[in-house]
């Protein structure tokens, strides 16, 4: 089995009015292909500060941090954002589409950092809105559609880069329990049959008992894998 994310005893520091403040203390793990993880802990743990990491979206402080391979601590800025759009796909709570923008254009949108031809960012961003059950609402705009549609937007924008790894952050957090629940099993389904790695942040314990596997955090460190 491949590593798509390797964590070897990585630290994140910030500086607060002078202070330092450890929000991750030597955390150690990996994700595999396929793998389908939960990362849980309450409010402080350090989940959140450890997702923008495996993102790439910020650095370690210390340790040893491999997306697809590849240690972020020796890239440029520039390299790790080729990197992030190559290897990793992102869904959050808040959706975070572009609101004067139709579904498609937001799917697309990933890909314009690629260089890719408009024809064939649409042509896949439509394949990938079909994909999700939202073959009809192309050109639909985020206003105009319920929060299960457009939290699917923001899942069919994370896959159409085709990632290894899909960071989903609390992804049913701002859905009621119907639409959770499909949306959950939306994203099973893509990791089953896609073999994309996926990867909740969460603290429902029912979301994350969902998982084949589970990290558990607390005050910046993990306290237990099951």
């Amino acid at each position: 089995m491949t590593a798509a994310l390797i964590a070897e005893n990585v630290t994140r520091e910030y500086a607060l009015d002078g202070v330092t403040v450890p929000a991750l203390k030597g955390v150690t793990f990996s994700i595999d292909a396929g793998d389908y993880v939960a990362i849980i802990g309450p409010s402080g743990s350090g989940k959140s500060t450890l997702m923008h990491l495996l993102g790439g979206l910020d650095r370690p402080t210390s340790g040893r941090l491999l997306l697809g391979g590849r240690d972020v601590g020796g890239l440029d800025p520039r390299e790790l954002a080729r990197l992030r759009n190559e290897t990793i796909g992102f869904v959050f709570q808040s959706f975070h589409l572009l609101a004067r923008t139709s579904a498609v254009d937001n799917v697309a949108l990933p890909l314009v950092y690629r260089g890719m031809k408009a024809s064939e960012r649409r042509r896949r961003a439509v394949a990938m809105l079909e994909r999700v059950g939202l073959g009809h609402r192309l050109d639909h705009r985020p206003n105009q559609l319920s929060g299960g549609e457009q939290q699917r937007v923001a899942i069919a924008r994370a896959l159409v880069t085709d990632p290894q790894v899909l960071l989903a952050d609390e992804p049913t957090g701002n859905l009621d329990t119907k639409n959770g629940q499909a949306v959950l099993a939306l994203l099973e389904a893509l990791n089953s049959e896609q073999g994309v790695a996926l990867v909740i942040v969460t603290h429902d314990r029912e979301v994350a008992a969902r998982a084949d596997r589970q990290i558990i955090m607390r005050d910046g460190e993990i306290v237990d894998a099951l």
